[in-house]
């Protein structure tokens, strides 16, 4: 049995979960004070409500049942746990001159091009500069705070020689010698 499929969901209060079965799969629904999320999951699986928790079954031992199992299981846990406490990412912008500032709901980007890159926010994300070189964005969806994250990183992806570019907080740059000059 899978570790992490058999463990239930604690639906906390203020959360309502609905489950929605049609052919194509498990339709979950989650409405918390954070938002609200949907997801379909896979036809296999068997989402049941019982006693306040989400559990969720697997039809057989096959290799693709287990990974499912667990997969459906944190799927609706991160659902879960998006609307209730939501998830954020903050990234560090290193260079010189670099900086974020907020201009209503879009933040401009002056990281060394001719030009100001300007990133708006979509549905469900929000922006917060609370510092020229920091950037924190926030939301309900794990998947969708984790891919705006990673697509401002890609602007300007950090360099291994002097280190400059936008970096999640805490990412550690192996960093690369240089020239080693005439002797």
């Amino acid at each position: 049995m899978s570790r992490i499929g058999r463990m239930p969901v604690v639906i906390p209060k203020g959360v309502t979960v609905d489950l929605n079965t049609d052919d194509g799969g498990t339709g979950v629904a989650v409405k918390g004070p954070k938002g609200a999320l949907n997801q379909t999951m896979h036809k296999d699986m068997t989402v049941k409500i019982e006693d306040g928790k989400v559990i969720v079954t697997r039809p057989t031992d096959e290799k693709q049942h287990k990974a499912l199992h667990g997969l459906t299981r944190t799927l609706i846990n991160n659902m879960v746990t998006g609307v209730t406490d939501g998830y954020s990412k903050t990234l560090d912008i290193d260079g010189v001159g670099w900086r974020a500032q907020k201009q209503g709901k879009s933040v401009v980007f002056n990281i060394g091009y001719s030009h100001p890159v300007t990133v708006d926010e979509t549905p469900g994300i929000t922006f917060d500069v609370p510092a020229p070189t920091q950037v924190i964005i926030s939301g309900a969806d794990k998947q969708r705070v984790g891919q705006v994250a990673a697509e401002i990183r890609k602007l300007r992806l950090p360099e291994p020689y002097l280190g400059h570019g936008i970096k999640y907080a805490g990412e550690r740059i192996r960093r690369k010698a240089g020239k080693a000059g005439k002797k």
